[in-house]
């Protein structure tokens, strides 16, 4: 079967959001009464403000519709620090496909939904040393969504 670039990478974002997040608390949620586009604005926004670069926002829908699937608005957005990404390279190279971190931004109904893996879920004993990295990602992600959950 072949697929087309969109599809792959919607399946792409779904399997590392699966695999990453075999249980529930191995994901972070938000919703939002926002619509899509004051959410997305909201949210390059807040991970500005926060010291982080949007590296890349990539569309998901099109595939999706192309695909026959009836969707609304779907993105995912990239974000890191320069810094972050030299760190991890560095010292922690099995952490380099999971960056830049991402968050999954779709609309549905009314609502704006936004998902991403608990970065606490890549933690390995192998290097306890990640953890302090991971912990703080983590801390930065979720007050990301509780300004998006609270914005309206």
């Amino acid at each position: 079967m072949k697929y087309n670039t969109m599809t792959r990478i919607l399946i792409s974002a779904c399997l590392f959001l699966l695999v990453a997040s075999s249980h529930a608390e191995n994901l972070l949620m938000a919703r939002t009464k926002q619509t899509f586009p004051e959410a997305m604005s909201v949210l390059q926004e807040t991970i500005h403000s926060m010291g982080y670069k949007v590296s890349r926002v990539q569309r998901i829908d099109i595939g999706l519709t192309s695909s026959g699937f009836a969707t609304d608005k779907y993105r995912v957005v990239f974000f890191s620090t320069e810094k972050d990404m030299h760190f991890i390279s560095k010292n922690y190279p099995h952490l380099i496909p999971y960056m830049p971190w991402k968050i999954s931004i779709f609309a549905e109904e009314q609502d704006t939904l936004l998902v991403t893996a608990n970065p606490m879920s890549f933690s390995n004993q192998k290097y306890p040393g990640a953890d302090k990295f991971l912990s703080k990602l983590k801390a930065d992600v979720e007050k990301i969504l509780d300004i998006l959950r609270n914005s309206e």
